[in-house]
């Protein structure tokens, strides 16, 4: 059989490359092989570092679970919300109420019905759920500033029902979070005792895993969300209503589904904040939360899943690390005319803030996306062949172009 004929002025592509692409290089592998090490790193984390770190990450992951809920909502759909800090109360109470147990804490009794952590769990992140979607008709109706300041009420709602419901909250005081437990395995405390090759797990190491599995999961399940068509919905909802809805985009009930998504994430979100804490007090959730939260969506860049869970890694974890090392950090330890630590946090993100906005308005995520395409331009090793514009006759010279002027296209 012979030869296929090429068009004139024509090259052969390269072995191993599809029709009109180039072969694999070692460029596609580096992705793969980074998340591998990534999560090798996560797995093996607990036996090298201590239970200070191991309780932070666990923390961290709670505050990249509610950045990329909110990023969905604000960053993907469009929808300014600083109501995140009542959804992540909403979590945090049902599942302490759900799974609690009736008792007193400081000078309060409260009340619970003591069902299996599991199901606390899984019934507040369904509860906070239809929290966003009750609240979803006014955001269906409102845009930009005017959603925000409506959702800012619910923020002042929540903490007057938080103070005056003593029996479900603990009031002022607040109240203890039970420990959560999965078929009587025990992730708050070290009771059954749990080893692998001779290494215990205690109570951070399991609260570590813990933290790890949700985040995971959070990300991969809001990643699947955008790459499928109501993911794409949403973006074309966030760009121009009219153009959405002269699409088929059903306006209204993608804004409500969107709320509710994004409302879930948050009662997740302030399920594992309570499990790391111990307890929950209604001066946990007011707006400064919200604003939190916000500051972690911008930094990581708006409409990014990892950018979200960056800038959650940094606004959350940057004052716990403060806080560890506040006696050997310059300005910081609160004695001597230092600031505290939260305090010296809030400074230095608040600065990465403008910084971000000024120079990299796309956040932690727009640096990745440079270095990609600055690994793709013609300076560098590019994945498609330069055409050849020496020949007189104006026309490609690979097959990967459009054929000749003339020639078969076969």
């Amino acid at each position: 059989m012979s030869e296929q004929t090429l068009a004139p002025g024509a090259t052969r592509e390269p072995a191993g490359s599809a029709a009109g692409r180039p072969g694999r290089t070692w460029q596609s592998f580096v992705k793969p092989v980074l998340i591998g090490v990534v999560l090798l790193f996560l797995l093996v984390f607990p036996l090298y570092f201590d239970a200070f770190w191991l309780r932070t990450g666990f923390a961290v992951a709670g505050a990249i679970v509610g950045a990329i809920g909110l990023n969905l909502l604000v960053g993907n759909t469009g929808q300014l919300s600083l109501a995140h800090g009542f959804f992540l109360a909403v979590g945090a109470v049902s599942y302490t109420y759900l799974s609690g147990t009736e008792g007193g804490f400081g000078d309060t009794t409260v009340s619970g019905l003591g069902w299996p952590p599991i199901v606390g769990m899984v019934l507040a992140v369904l509860i906070t759920g239809l929290a966003g979607l009750i609240f979803s008709p006014i955001a269906g109706r409102l845009r930009g500033i005017y959603l925000g300041v409506a959702s800012l009420g619910l923020v002042f709602i929540g903490q007057h029902v938080l103070n005056s419901w003593t029996s479900v909250t603990g009031g002022f005081n607040g109240r203890s979070v039970p420990d959560f437990t999965l078929f009587g395995f025990s992730f708050g405390s070290a009771d059954p005792e749990f080893s692998v090759l001779g290494v215990p797990y205690r109570e951070a190491e399991r609260l570590w895993y813990l933290g790890l599995v949700l985040a995971l999961g959070a990300f991969v399940v809001a990643r699947n969300i955008l790459r499928s068509r109501p993911g794409r919905a949403l973006e074309t909802l966030r760009d121009s209503e009219v153009a959405a809805s002269v699409m088929g985009v059903n306006v209204q009930a993608y804004k409500a589904r969107a709320f509710l998504v994004s409302s879930m994430y948050a009662g997740l979100s302030g399920v594992m904040y309570a499990l790391s804490i111990g307890s929950i007090a209604p001066e946990s959730f007011g707006l400064f939360v919200s604003i939190q939260y916000l500051a972690m969506i911008v930094l990581g860049g708006l409409g990014s899943v990892g950018g979200a869970a960056l800038g959650a890694i940094f606004v959350a974890g940057l004052p716990l690390v403060f806080q560890r090392y506040a006696d050997i950090l310059p300005l910081v330890g609160g004695a001597g005319g230092g600031l505290a630590a939260g305090e010296a946090a809030r400074y230095l993100y608040g600065l990465a803030i403008i910084l971000v906005i000024m120079f990299e308005p796309a956040g932690l995520a727009g640096f990745a996306q440079r270095f990609r395409r600055r690994r793709h331009r013609p300076g560098g090793k590019t994945t498609r062949p330069p055409l050849d514009r020496s020949s007189t006759s104006g026309q490609s010279t690979n097959v990967s172009e459009r054929p000749a002027q003339g020639s078969d296209p076969a």
